[in-house]
């Protein structure tokens, strides 16, 4: 049978880094290819307690239907904590312009396709940082949209490539923004930068699409406002995730938007799952009133500034000086970048070939033909013994290439 596959799926690439983590392993395989969470980081004790607290005592709301836009408990507490802890939501009754509306979505990877899919029309543009998050970029491509790239620079994206991208691109409906920790570079926009990101958007008529995965992993530095919270206007969409503080397996994350763009996203949803997995939110809402949620943030705060430093101190020490890399102040990647004249490419098949996993720069690149000499690391997700054998590996390798 010859397959005629729709043009929105026909040219989509499977994600390099599902495809390296499903690569066959040996024993002794590091891999600093993923993202996921730490597995020290999980509260399972605590999961396992109110798990079975949730079948003991209504375990027919768990298990039957639920509303498309979330769990009503779970929804106000997330509104609440969001409002009192970072300022994001925004009300009429509290003298504002508009109402946000919290709705509860599977993973933050949801509320990314959900927030193109209702604002982006097949051949229309999403502005991105380059390099940038493969899901979200698959998530584009997907709905036929197309991902138009502005450097990234070590504080954000360059503000003045922006405009001229925006200027250029009058199909653009959407800028896509990891302010926090971005994924894959680690580096955090500053808030000059925020602010002109949302002026730019205010002036041109576009919608922003806040990606916060990694925003509550923060290990140094002071925080630092996020976009949605000087939104006046209704135009940001602020999407986040249990993901990385509870449980990645759960898919459970959340959208705060103006509450015509959220209505519209609830239908879109509709068709999809039509809600996400109640157990799971009801797991979360229980968590969060019966718990010490904020303590153990703060813990995996404190496994990911030792993990972090550690890998930062064997780069230092292995790797020739030449390779440049972030230095992150939270979240879980260091970037890294080979000088020019370096084939990349072979370096990362040699590291996988002395098992050792990466994921090539150019996987986040928006245009999928473009180069790179850059590289990500992981470092929530291996040991400690397996950062120093791993860095150490690496670090014979870039000596042999430079």
């Amino acid at each position: 049978m010859n397959y005629t596959f729709s043009n929105k799926i026909a040219n989509l690439k499977p994600s390099a880094i599902r495809e390296i983590l499903k690569a066959p392993a040996t024993p002794d395989t590091i891999s600093f290819a993923a993202g996921n969470p730490a597995p020290e980081s999980f509260p399972v004790e605590d999961m396992a307690r109110i798990s079975a607290s949730i079948y003991a005592e209504s375990p027919t709301l768990a298990l039957q239907y639920g509303a498309t836009d979330g769990y009503t408990p779970l929804r106000d507490l997330i509104a609440k904590r969001q409002k009192a802890k970072f300022n994001i939501g925004k009300s009429i009754a509290d003298g504002d312009a508009f109402d946000d509306t919290t709705m509860i979505v599977s993973g933050g990877q949801q509320g990314i396709e959900l927030a193109c899919k209702v604002f982006c029309n097949e051949g229309d543009a999403v502005i991105c940082e380059n390099p940038t998050f493969i899901g979200a970029l698959n998530a584009f491509r997907s709905n036929g949209a197309t991902p138009v790239g502005v450097t990234l620079e070590d504080d954000g994206m360059n503000i003045e490539e922006l405009e001229e991208t925006i200027k250029n691109t009058p199909n653009a409906k959407l800028i896509y923004v990891i302010p926090n920790f971005q994924n894959p570079a680690g580096i955090c926009t500053s808030y000059e930068k925020r602010v002109r990101i949302y002026e730019l958007a205010k002036k041109y008529g576009l919608m922003i699409l806040e990606d916060n995965p990694y925003g509550e992993l923060r290990f140094a530095g002071e925080d630092i406002p996020s976009i949605k919270s000087f939104d006046d206007e209704g135009i940001v969409i602020y999407c986040s995730t249990f993901s990385k503080i509870l449980s990645a397996g759960m898919r459970v994350g959340f959208v705060i938007a103006p509450d015509t763009v959220a209505s519209k996203m609830v239908v879109s949803k509709q068709t999809s799952d039509v809600h996400t997995n109640l157990f799971f939110q009801i797991l979360c809402y229980r968590y969060m009133t019966e718990c010490d949620l904020e303590g153990h943030i703060e813990d995996i705060r404190k496994i990911y500034r030792h993990k972090c430093n550690l890998m930062l101190e064997c780069l230092e020490r292995d790797m020739p000086e030449c390779i440049k890399f972030t230095r992150p102040e939270g979240g879980l990647f260091i970037w890294g970048t080979l000088p020019d004249g370096i084939d990349a490419n072979a370096f990362i098949k040699a590291a996988t070939e002395r098992n050792v996993r990466i994921v090539p720069g150019a996987t986040f690149n928006c245009d999928t033909e473009a180069p790179s000499q850059s590289f990500r690391l992981n470092y929530s997700t291996p040991s400690d013994e397996q950062i120093i054998a791993g860095v150490k590996v690496l670090g014979e390798l870039a000596r042999e290439f430079v």
